[in-house]
């Protein structure tokens, strides 16, 4: 499995607005865009993606732009990658009734895979993100005399 660059430039863009949640302020795109270096357009449309699934909200006028819909702390990542990449925790019904005895065992592994990756995406928020990066950042620091 892999992290599409659709899902991981939303994810940045959520963790950019998780950043300055605090504030109350509104971030237009091409902040957002310059802050993660993502391409406006694509995150524009990433934007209205997640204005449609209830996970940011927007605001007009010259002081507008996007804002979370959410405290961070109430967003997981599966709620994110569900609605960018439209994550399926029930099998498909093709899939209830394998054609064979070997796909049937891919299938339950398969199950067993996805639930797994499931429960990560669910126990991790937004501001977890921000909490891991700045952990990070502070590792990162150097000191020089």
């Amino acid at each position: 499995m892999e992290l599409s660059c659709k899902s991981e430039y939303g994810i940045l863009a959520l963790l950019e607005l998780a950043i300055h949640y605090q504030s109350g302020e509104p971030l237009q795109i091409r902040q957002i865009a310059a802050q993660q270096n993502i391409p406006d357009r694509y995150l524009e449309q990433l934007l209205a993606t997640l204005r449609r699934g209830g996970l940011v909200k927007s605001q007009r006028g010259s002081k507008g732009g996007y804002l979370l819909a959410r405290e961070p702390w109430k967003i997981t990542l599966f709620e994110v990658l569900s609605c960018l990449e439209g994550l399926d925790v029930r099998p498909c019904e093709e899939d209830a009734n394998p054609k064979t005895l070997d796909s049937a065992v891919v299938e339950d592994i398969w199950q067993e895979a996805r639930l797994a990756a499931n429960t990560v995406l669910q126990k991790y928020t937004l501001a977890e993100l921000c909490e891991k990066r700045d952990s990070r950042r502070q590792l990162d620091i150097m000191y020089y005399i």
